[in-house]
């Protein structure tokens, strides 16, 4: 299981995220940058997940670790 990595600093608030999984994200709502809610995600739990990573403008979303690059 690879963990989610949220990086607010790349983000660019496209938003993709939030609208794709809301369970997991959430945007600041005065910079629209994304906010993780917590806990660890699997590449294989849903489509909706995989799509968010894969459609993050910015890198923001990856899977990885805290040394994944």
């Amino acid at each position: 299981m690879a963990d989610l990595v949220v990086d607010p600093d790349r983000c660019v608030g496209a938003g993709h995220c939030v609208r794709l999984a809301p369970e997991l994200f959430d945007q600041d709502p005065v910079t629209g940058v994304v906010v993780g809610r917590g806990g660890a995600a699997d590449p294989l739990d849903g489509d909706a997940l995989r799509e968010a990573v894969a459609l993050c403008p910015s890198g923001a979303l990856r899977w990885g670790g805290p040394s994944a690059s």
